[in-house]
């Protein structure tokens, strides 16, 4: 069996990661293009955004499966066929969802044996994430550890994958 592409998208806020994202998977003409979604709308900026997001795929030529999962990734696996394209919108958003419930360690190796298990079923998963680690380390405890998760997580990703990009200005530099 032949193993899926993994993508790794990095990028600030607004740098144009997610439409990036978005027509990269739908360039690979895969079975279906699937939306994994892990942002929650707890304010009206959020809301927005989210919003924002929807109607951008609506816009786009091919159809989009969206999935809500804002935890537990592991649960869209049974959802997944084989040769989909997934989109994971996004890692940083997941784990502050994650770092609430603690066990941090389990949260993060189940998180690589699901990209592991959907790397097996799919054509291509690409995996979006903000940049967060631009700035020194917060003084304060639980922004140090979700800064320390992240750069964790964002390395274990990039090491897997076969190729990272990194937006800035609306414009992708490939790093690997």
């Amino acid at each position: 069996m032949v193993r899926g592409k993994l993508v790794f998208i990095t990028g600030g806020v607004r740098s144009g990661k997610s439409s990036f994202a978005e027509y990269y998977l739908m360039d690979k003409q895969a079975k279906r293009n699937v939306y994994i979604a892990s942002g929650v709308a707890v304010d009206k900026e959020m809301k927005e955004r989210i919003k924002r997001h929807q109607e951008d795929r609506k816009s786009y030529p091919t159809e989009w499966v969206t999935i809500e999962q804002p935890r537990n990734l592991e649960q869209i696996i049974p959802k997944i066929q084989k040769d989909d394209g997934i989109l994971w919108d996004c890692v940083t958003t997941w784990l502050a969802n994650e770092l609430y419930e603690g066990q941090m360690e389990k949260v993060e190796q189940q998180l690589y044996e699901t990209i592991d298990q959907l790397l097996k079923k799919t054509k291509i998963v690409v995996i979006v994430s903000n940049e967060v680690l631009d700035e020194p380390v917060s003084k304060y405890e639980f922004t140090a550890l979700y800064q320390a998760w992240i750069g964790q997580i964002h390395q274990k990703l990039v090491s897997k994958a076969d190729h990272a990009f990194e937006m800035e200005y609306g414009v992708s530099h490939q790093w690997k």
